[in-house]
């Protein structure tokens, strides 16, 4: 699913010399690498202020504590997403309200968004999954209408845009995730909200370093959500090549669609307003496990992201969902799969894939798996 190696012998010369560069400073927390990483990615997504943090995670726990959520407040989110998304309203002391996703962008259904408000309701929580935007413009007018927060989760969709507007620039606040698999991924954890206003930008940054307002004096009580100025510095080189790396994704997705067009796989739906950067390349089918398989038995690897709706996780079963609460998140659970679409692939790397999706669509059930190379050898 993901190259990491590959991809970093692309930056393995200029990493070391910004690891140096830091080593030699010895700033290793607040250095001018993370100021300078804060500027390049306000100014990319056209925001007014960006918080680098100390994970994706943290990125969200710092928007939703300084929006002022806590006991008592309801937090619309969708059930298909990862944990952390839920989790951290969870964190805070307030309920995630799981709603429904529209079953071909698999992001929050603005109809359900609609239906779960209450009088107890504070925000609402959107994840762009995969690399594309949730439909904002509905789901804004919702939040405005009944004067909700809007935060979003923002983790897999940099890069992306909604109607030519930026992810992380279309609702309260945003968080992005540095993790190594993202997009942008760096060397660890990291993560970074983008805020449109003064005053919650100035609250978050407090937040990120214990509530600390000047030196040994704290306001309110925040955490320890530094980022490092080391994993700064790598970010900042490998962002000289994000563009390319975005291009290589969607073009591996364009590939992916031609190929699989007239296939019983159901391909991701991009609406026309949507400029998708494909963090994940997910089919539906409902074959799904035994085609993993195949795949796995011909060296081409997959994943499967979400096996397992947030409204049915044990942790959350004192919240009342059961089986059937949310049937278009759960169908979706059972039928999604993961191609490899990372930037690291060879030319050839999508057709082999989707011939081998061809193959097993045109073999019987009985027929026996032949190994073959594993991809990336083109």
């Amino acid at each position: 699913m993901l190259d990491l190696h590959g991809e970093y012998q692309l930056f393995r010369d200029q990493i070391r010399e910004a690891v140096d560069a830091v080593l030699e400073s010895q700033r290793f927390i607040g250095g001018p690498a993370i100021a300078e990483l804060e500027q390049t990615l306000c100014e990319r997504i056209g925001t007014n202020h960006a918080v680098a943090v100390s994970s994706g995670t943290d990125a969200l726990v710092c928007a939703m504590m300084g929006l002022g959520l806590g006991a008592g407040d309801e937090v619309i989110l969708p059930s298909f997403t990862f944990f952390a998304t839920a989790g951290s309203v969870w964190r805070l002391g307030a309920r995630p309200v799981f709603v429904d996703i529209d079953p071909r962008t698999f992001n929050l259904d603005p109809k359900c968004v609609e239906a779960a408000v209450t009088p107890k309701t504070k925000a609402i929580v959107v994840a762009h999954l995969f690399g594309q935007c949730a439909e904002m413009d509905e789901i804004n007018d919702i939040a405005q209408r009944h004067n909700l927060a809007m935060v979003e989760d923002a983790a897999q969709a940099l890069g992306a845009r909604y109607h030519g507007r930026s992810a992380g620039t279309l609702g309260d606040v945003a968080c992005l995730s540095f993790y190594p698999t993202k997009n942008l991924g760096g060397f660890g954890e990291g993560g970074m909200t983008f805020v449109g206003d003064d005053t919650l930008a100035a609250t978050i940054r407090t937040l990120r370093n214990h509530g600390e307002s000047s030196r040994y004096f704290h306001d309110r009580v925040g955490g320890n959500f530094r980022f490092d100025t080391m994993k700064a510095a790598i970010l900042l080189v490998k962002l000289k090549r994000f563009e390319e790396f975005t291009r290589r994704r969607r073009q591996n997705a364009s590939r992916y669609d031609e190929l699989l067009a007239d296939t019983p796989v159901e391909t991701p739906f991009v609406d026309g307003h949507q400029h998708a950067v494909y963090h994940q390349y997910s089919i539906l089918t409902d074959r799904r496990d035994e085609l993993a398989a195949w795949l796995r038995e011909r060296g081409v690897d997959t994943g499967v992201y979400y096996p397992l709706g947030l409204h049915l996780q044990q942790c959350f079963s004192t919240l009342g969902y059961r089986k059937g609460s949310l049937p278009v998140t759960e169908r979706t659970c059972e039928r999604i799969l993961s191609l490899p679409c990372h930037p690291m692939l060879g030319e050839t790397d999508p057709d082999r894939v989707a011939s081998l999706i061809r193959e097993f669509h045109a073999s019987t059930t009985e027929a026996k798996p032949q190994a073959g190379a594993t991809i990336g050898q083109s």
